[in-house]
């Protein structure tokens, strides 16, 4: 493809030199497992977890004679992704033959697309800190992949698990407008997000179901494009950016020292934290690409497309947008709550239950603090959690109507966390006497008493109002932290005369 520089220098993501700043450049090639029931081009199972080479067919083992059916199934699948990228859906496009051997791939080729890909430009949306950053895609094309190799298995010989072999994969290109590491675990955890809304690869890096190839260089900030090094078969996010961040220092360092960065192949060590060479990297002439003769032109109609994208579900963007202006909830909780579908699902949930309408920002302050945090210490997201919707929804009930306050919200949680799982909270509150007091005879004791006790500091408030949290502070303690805060407040304000 024609690299074309779409992005301003922006002295923030710069990296300090001996010599000077510079600037990083990556783009992305993601490979994501189509989810279909069998394989792009045979019938085999694609399931997860089965025995070595349970899942394959004659057609997989390129046996003589065998010959690939198209899965329409991986095809719609395509042709979903490309609709939530916003990309061009090419209603003709072509399988080829990237020739190379491993011991994996049976045919000696891999099927893929080259020249004319199903689908073309599109653009992934991110949100840095409250810059809006436009990464833009190259295209998206469907290939078989390849089997996997066990070294682990035999002191001496290599075994074969062919189970993956000609499992659909959608490769998703990058243009080079990524400009840190940071932006590109946002490109990743965002793209994985879309896919995921879509049903279209379920993400499972550890699986193995969606890996990247990283290439990255570095250059003279707004100068000519460096040579670059693809970092091959990343599976976490959080690899991604440390090998980016390894890579981008070793390539600077050896500019620095005069020399040159030899294109290559290179693969991440998260132990060591280090990249290392594995070959020099091929360029698309050494795969010696042709169409596959097996295979016809992939062709459908608008009538297709149209079907297809008339059931798309509502998308991370536009879920975002929505809850910010339905729900009043900020921009960043927003983003946080739309990250996967399940989490937003249950936020609407928690605002919905029993038929109301609960104030959206009270629904994200408690998942986005409270029940994040336990659900992140059980290795959770917050849907995955024993704590039901209608519970949530109970306490933020409880603190709207003032029968407790944002501690006794947090204490009221824990209980139902560790000792009454399935229980009702305003049961709980009513049978452990939780609830504020908002007697304003007990109140104002507790207050006359406080005011008495301490003339000196009595004192000190007068001649600065804003030490009256001291007050309030003494009197939430001796009331056991059930004083109504906001009537404990204005009354400890109307006993000092503090307007």
């Amino acid at each position: 493809m024609t690299l074309i520089d779409t992005r301003t220098p922006n002295p923030k993501s710069f990296i300090a030199g001996s010599t000077g700043d510079w600037e990083i450049v990556i783009g992305m090639e993601v490979h994501a497992q189509v989810t279909s029931e069998s394989k792009l081009f045979s019938g085999s199972s694609t399931a997860f977890g089965n025995p070595p080479n349970a899942n394959v067919s004659f057609v997989d083992a390129a046996m003589p004679g065998m010959l690939p059916t198209i899965n329409v199934e991986c095809v719609r699948q395509a042709v979903r992704t490309g609709l939530g990228l916003k990309a061009k859906i090419n209603k003709r496009s072509v399988f080829d033959r990237k020739n190379y051997f491993y011991p994996d791939q049976p045919p000696g080729y891999q099927i893929s697309q080259y020249k004319d890909p199903i689908v073309g430009e599109g653009v992934v949306a991110l949100d840095m800190n409250g810059e809006p950053v436009e990464i833009g895609i190259e295209r998206l094309h469907l290939e078989t992949d390849a089997g996997k190799l066990l070294h682990d298995q035999h002191p001496n010989m290599s075994f074969v698990d062919l189970n993956r072999a000609g499992v659909a994969l959608m490769e998703i290109v990058s243009k080079p407008d990524l400009r840190s590491s940071d932006e590109a675990k946002a490109y990743l955890t965002k793209l994985r997000s879309i896919l995921r809304y879509l049903g279209t690869c379920d993400g499972n890096m550890e699986q193995g179901s969606m890996r990247a190839d990283v290439n990255v260089s570095v250059r003279r900030p707004g100068g000519e494009f460096g040579t670059r090094c693809e970092i091959k078969n990343v599976n976490s996010i959080r690899f991604a950016g440390q090998a980016i961040e390894f890579e981008a220092r070793r390539q600077i360092d050896i500019l620095e020292d005069g020399g040159s960065i030899d294109q290559e192949t290179r693969l991440y060590d998260p132990k060591a934290g280090e990249t290392r060479s594995m070959r020099s990297k091929e360029d698309a002439q050494d795969y010696r690409y042709f169409p596959d003769p097996d295979l016809l032109p992939l062709e459908f109609d608008d009538a297709f497309v149209k079907l297809l994208a008339d059931k798309l579900p509502e998308l991370p963007d536009e879920k975002t947008a929505r809850f910010i202006s339905d729900f009043g909830v900020t921009p960043y909780d927003a983003m946080v709550l739309t990250l996967d579908r399940e989490t937003a699902d249950y936020f609407e949930s928690v605002v919905a239950f029993g038929g109301a309408k609960r104030d959206g920002k009270a629904v994200a302050n408690m998942l986005n603090a409270d029940v994040a945090a336990f659900a992140n210490s059980q290795g959770l997201m917050i849907w995955e959690t024993h704590l039901q919707p209608g519970q949530v929804a109970g306490i933020v009930d409880l603190v709207a109507a003032g029968t407790i306050s944002s501690k006794g919200a947090k204490d009221l949680l824990q209980v139902i966390i560790a000792e009454e799982p399935e229980g009702n909270p305003a049961e709980i509150v009513e049978r452990r006497g939780m609830a504020q007091v908002t007697d304003m005879g007990a109140i104002e004791a507790i207050v006359d008493e406080i005011i008495a006790a301490n003339p000196d500091q009595v004192a000190k408030v007068l001649a600065k109002p804003s030490m009256i949290g001291w007050f309030v502070g003494q009197a939430m303690k001796a009331s056991g932290g059930k004083a109504n805060p906001q009537a404990l407040n204005a009354l400890m304000k109307q006993k000092l005369g503090i307007e």
